[in-house]
């Protein structure tokens, strides 16, 4: 499996500028450059750590093989989800969407052969077989304690700007981010 590419980054944000404001109680705008640069950061952050796609967003996901579908980010939307493939004369293909279906585990998402189908012979390749999916919630879906994380988060970068201070405090995130994303974090990872 090679790594996931993410082919259409997502519209909005799961915060907005005037949250990470109110948050941050920042009544002026000299700062909203930098507070949009930390909204990307940290949202860019949680997504890495929990291998998830907060916001709804298009990825692409390759694999040698029909063997094991398994998609790198949740939650998937069914809609928007596409099978291709290298045939065994090396022919880009276009499954039919009746002979697969998604499916889901403790894990993650992944994609599995219909009963009574069976998958097609494909050309030896790393990237014999291209699945394109969406991934993530709208906006508004978005569960509050993710973006309560982002707010903690930001809020954080925004008050320690850099990596050493000269006093005792420390610049670790708040206890309560940690625990704020705890349920979403997958199992065993």
């Amino acid at each position: 499996m090679l790594a996931p590419v993410r082919t259409e980054a997502p519209d909005e944000t799961p915060v907005s500028l005037d949250e990470v404001k109110l948050h941050c109680r920042v009544d002026f705008d000299d700062d909203d450059l930098l507070l949009e640069a930390l909204i990307g950061a940290a949202t860019a952050h949680l997504e890495k750590i929990l291998d998830i796609a907060i916001v709804t967003q298009s990825w692409r996901q390759d694999f040698g093989s029909f063997e094991y579908l398994r998609l790198p980010k949740d939650p998937v939307q069914e809609d928007g989800l596409i099978v291709e493939y290298r045939d065994a004369e090396n022919q880009q293909q276009t499954l039919s969407s009746s002979t697969y279906r998604l499916l889901a585990d403790s894990q993650s998402s992944y994609v599995a052969v219909e009963p009574g189908s069976q998958w097609p012979q494909v050309y030896r390749r790393p990237d014999a077989v291209s699945v394109f999916f969406v991934a993530g919630t709208p906006v508004d879906e978005v569960p509050l304690s993710l973006k309560a994380a982002i707010l903690l988060h930001v809020g954080h970068l925004y008050q320690n700007r850099e990596a050493v201070t000269v006093d005792a405090v420390s610049n670790f995130l708040p206890l309560g981010y940690e625990a704020l994303i705890w349920p979403f974090k997958k199992v065993g990872v």
